[in-house]
């Protein structure tokens, strides 16, 4: 039995990027939506956070909406989420989003997405956490991220584990099969 239950998605609040990105994530709401696994994000109605928690509450997903508190003036909180947790800040958001979920999605996004999933990244490498982590690279949106995290590796900034910390997948169906399959391996004692 997998022990997936809640995944955390990290992804922009634009409204202007390309429809594809927003497709993406609408996607990748219905498919947790579909597997009965809870959407904990980042609480916006707007952008690809909008778009991913639509597509999970389509398919009768549980939608948890995480922000700091500074955000409910900017009226574009998910009002529709089952549960909205406001945090006092930034930090304690993302201490929340680590705390209520079992796994990590990136989609593409700006800094602030970036800066959560380095945070999650940095975590794995101490190990502070065991969680996946995973990038869907939407049009090759993370390309540049992965040579950058090569060449940490190749200038000795990293240790080559780094690059088994992550996975970079093309869609939301190969994220869901990474993190299942991810799952059932280390529950079988497996690397």
């Amino acid at each position: 039995m997998n022990n997936i239950q809640s995944v955390c998605v990290f992804c922009a609040s634009s409204q202007s990027v390309d429809e594809l990105f927003k497709h993406t994530a609408w996607e990748l709401g219905r498919e947790l939506g579909k597997k009965g696994i809870e959407l904990v994000f980042g609480g916006a109605s707007i952008g690809l956070m909008g778009c991913v928690a639509r597509g999970a509450h389509e398919e009768k997903g549980r939608v948890i909406g995480v922000l700091p508190e500074f955000f409910t003036a900017k009226d574009i909180v998910y009002s529709k989420a089952d549960e909205l947790i406001v945090t006092r800040d930034m930090r304690e958001r993302k201490a929340v989003m680590d705390q209520r979920s079992d796994a990590f999605i990136v989609l593409p996004g700006g800094i602030g997405t970036f800066e959560e999933a380095m945070e999650i990244l940095s975590m794995r490498q101490l190990h502070l956490t065991d969680k996946p982590l995973v990038f869907i690279n939407t049009q090759g949106f993370y390309e540049g991220l992965r040579a950058i995290f090569e060449e940490m590796v190749d200038l000795k900034f990293a240790k080559p584990n780094i690059l088994d910390m992550y996975a970079m997948v093309p869609d939301p169906k190969s994220a869901l099969d990474y993190l299942f399959t991810t799952k059932r391996r280390r529950a079988a004692g497996c690397k």
